[in-house]
């Protein structure tokens, strides 16, 4: 696999990172002709379909997935159906800037689970550091664009949906790391977003009945863009976790960038959407975690190449 710099890592990782903050413009157009489960699995299909064209030729393409089903799987199971299955569903009961807060603290999740799942990818004070200064500044965000309330028992069920979401997703990203066949990085994001979102598909037939077709062109619009979303991000996503040196916990650092690119864009978009004090005053700390970590993990490597 090529040699990337560490500038042409962090450069992706924000590309992918902001091609997955517009999702969340999408999934709320959405939601308002269509049942999430539905919704989810009709979107997953097609970006699986968008990427078979750069798949090579479609023999190989059925060969990898009988060759490697058990790694397709699973990635299916917890990056695409599971993740998203929960995570459609809590969006449906949760107030959207609860859970805005929740995933944002996702990268602390990644952390957690890089540190039991791998030996060179331990918890450091800094990291820990960055971690809760980034989630402080997305929980200011969050906060200073609208009232954060729970109304009842109900909610905490979503919210509990999401922290699984969130673990689930964390698992996908581990199964990809320790994958050692060095599966062709379309191929698999094309059969297991097909195979993931094909579940979706059949689940919600028995929750939500048949999915109804004939919609307005802004739904058409937005599963057709959430689903080049997917198909864009995840694959320069898990192109950088199969990069040699690459940590899980130390990427999905980069995925702060996300909160704030997403009010950025509401503040673009949205008539009713402008920035505050507080919402620059938390992006600002999400920049000062990230430059923190970037410039300890600089200064550690160049102790390292000196001590040679």
């Amino acid at each position: 696999m090529k040699k990337h710099s560490h500038l042409s890592i962090i450069l992706y990782a924000i590309l992918a990172c902001f091609i997955w903050s517009t999702a969340f413009i999408g999934i709320k157009i959405g939601f308002q002709y269509t049942k999430p489960l539905s919704f989810a699995g009709i979107r997953f299909i097609l970006s699986g379909i968008i990427l078979i064209p750069f798949c090579g030729r479609f023999s190989s393409f059925i060969k990898t997935i009988i060759l490697y089903s058990k790694t397709i799987f699973l990635v299916g199971f917890f990056q695409s159906f599971l993740v998203y299955g929960l995570f459609y569903t809590a969006m449906t009961i949760v107030p959207a800037a609860i859970a805005a807060i929740i995933i944002g603290a996702s990268p602390l999740v990644f952390a957690v689970a890089s540190h039991i799942a791998f030996k060179d990818d331990k918890l450091t004070i800094n990291k820990c550091l960055c971690i809760i200064t980034g989630i402080t500044g997305i929980v200011i965000i969050t906060a200073s664009r609208r009232m954060l309330h729970l109304s009842g028992n109900f909610e905490v069920i979503g919210i509990v949906l999401i922290i699984f979401s969130t673990i689930s997703s964390s698992i996908g990203s581990i199964i990809v790391v320790k994958d050692k066949h060095n599966i062709n990085l379309f191929i698999l994001n094309s059969a297991q977003f097909i195979f993931g979102g094909t579940l979706l598909l059949l689940l919600s037939f028995f929750i939500e009945g048949a999915p109804d077709f004939v919609q307005p062109f802004p739904y058409y619009a937005s599963l057709f863009w959430l689903s080049a979303v997917s198909a864009s991000a995840f694959s320069i996503w898990f192109y950088l976790l199969k990069l040699p040196g690459v940590k899980v916990s130390e990427l999905n650092l980069w995925k702060f960038v996300i909160p704030v690119s997403g009010a950025a864009l509401s503040w673009l978009i949205l008539p009713d959407e402008s920035p505050t004090l507080s919402a620059v005053a938390g992006m600002l700390l999400i920049a000062v975690s990230i430059i923190f970590y970037n410039l300890s993990m600089l200064k550690a490597r160049r102790k390292a190449n000196n001590s040679f």
